[in-house]
């Protein structure tokens, strides 16, 4: 009887046997391999995202380009995504939005919420600092939009108001507005108030600035600012949001209101010199508008005297124009006298003839109440003279303005007896710094 087990046949079993141990080995070594792949990537990824924390751009870019390249090994596609979104992350975040650009534009999104969202914000980034604000402000967008959907408020409210300064840099200022409205409206539901008052604030300014919202709307903004302004502990982001907001209001007229915002802001910004100054100065002219002249005296003098230790001759010489136009109004002739003095000097200095039209004014005008009618008409000439140099950006002020002198003028030659009141122009700092 033959035997089951045939030479030939046991010779055909061990050798199949072999081949399976050879495939089993061969394809635990490529797990054993892809594991070590996968493990080195986010060895490397987390190199890279220390290295940019603590600034080190070069080893970060080494990282990540290193972790791309492995990922190029494996076959996983959504791990290479992921390490290409890094690597041209990093690119933009270190001053190469060119190159981050081109390595984003070819991360092509894989499965839906896969970073899409974080995809779009830094396609706008680099878009935004290659100059491209159009195509900067279309994927802020977008990612504002994923984020939303995500339920990343956050996320939102901060893409939002980058997508504000695009608008802001193309001039959209209603657009910009929005964006802020928006970015504040996240904020709340983030829970970050102070962000969401930061927020509001700049879109208050900007409904201001385009000139196509209503008083009542703009008001609202700006008082939903201040409401959520009250729990803020930064006392220097305080000081700064309270004299954006009283600035706001000088340019809407509601001086009260501003007043009542400088007032607070004054001890916030107490460390900050230009800060100090800029509140100062704005206070006194919010004071010369509301009449309050010897309650604004103390804010010209002090502004005046800061501004010039801080070496703001121009800044220096609009408040003593202030004053000078406060004590005018006090009867305090000769001081004042002084004090437009000193600013003419300072506008002279500056090269600025916007202020020193408004200084040889209020020059004439003191010499028409000494009854001095030559030197009266001699500086409201010269007012004349450098009124026709000056680009003002309203056209009808301008000839308000000349028609203004040119009646002064005759009159300084005709009659003294005259009681001459300049109209006042609120030597008011944009600037806050």
């Amino acid at each position: 009887m033959a035997s089951d087990g045939s030479p030939v046949r046991d010779a055909r079993e061990k050798q199949k046997q072999k081949k399976k141990k050879a495939e089993r080995s061969g394809t635990d070594r490529a797990d054993v391999e892809e594991t070590d792949a996968q493990l080195e990537i986010q060895r490397l990824t987390a190199a890279g995202h220390a290295a940019l924390q603590s600034g080190d751009n070069n080893t970060a870019l080494q990282s990540f380009r290193s972790a791309l390249k492995t990922a190029t090994k494996l076959r996983e596609k959504r791990l290479q995504r992921r390490c290409a979104f890094n690597l041209g992350a990093a690119y933009v975040e270190t001053g190469e939005p060119q190159k981050g650009l081109d390595v984003l534009s070819r991360t092509q999104p894989g499965e839906r919420g896969e970073r899409i969202a974080d995809l779009q914000f830094n396609l706008a980034t680099a878009h935004e600092a290659l100059g491209d604000r159009t195509q900067a402000a279309r994927h802020y967008l977008q990612a504002a939009q994923l984020y939303r959907s995500q339920g990343d408020a956050g996320a939102e409210a901060d893409t939002c108001v980058r997508l504000a300064h695009c608008h802001l840099m193309r001039k959209e200022w209603d657009e910009a507005a929005a964006s802020f409205q928006r970015a504040a409206e996240s904020y709340k539901l983030a829970g970050n108030a102070s962000a969401a008052a930061l927020a509001l604030k700049d879109a208050g300014k900007h409904m201001l600035q385009s000139g196509r919202s209503s008083s009542d709307d703009i008001i609202s903004v700006l008082t939903d600012s201040l409401e959520m302004s009250v729990n803020m502990s930064d006392q220097q982001t305080l000081g700064k949001l309270l004299s954006d907001v009283a600035l706001s209001f000088s340019q809407m007229r509601l001086f009260s209101e501003a007043s009542e915002c400088y007032e607070q802001a004054l001890p916030l910004v107490s460390s900050k010199p230009h800060r100090l100054a800029v509140v100062l100065q704005n206070l006194g002219a919010v004071y010369n508008s509301l009449g309050q002249y010897q309650q604004s005296l103390r804010f010209h003098r002090e502004a005046a005297a800061l501004h010039g230790s801080l070496g703001s001759r121009g800044a220096q010489g609009r408040c003593f124009s202030n004053l000078g136009f406060a004590l005018v109004e006090l009867g305090e002739l000769e001081e004042a006298w002084e004090s437009y003095l000193h600013a003419q000097q300072a506008f002279r200095d500056t090269d600025d003839p916007s202020g020193q039209w408004q200084a040889c004014e209020g020059l004439g005008g003191i010499k028409l109440q000494m009854k001095d009618p030559d030197k009266a008409s001699m500086y409201y000439k010269d007012a004349l003279r450098l009124l026709c140099k000056c680009q003002v950006r309203s056209e009808h002020r301008t000839i308000a303005a000349c028609s203004r002198i040119q009646v002064m003028c005759l009159s300084s030659e005709t009659c003294c007896n005259l009681y001459y009141k300049a109209t006042y122009n609120a030597n008011i700092c944009i600037g806050a710094e």
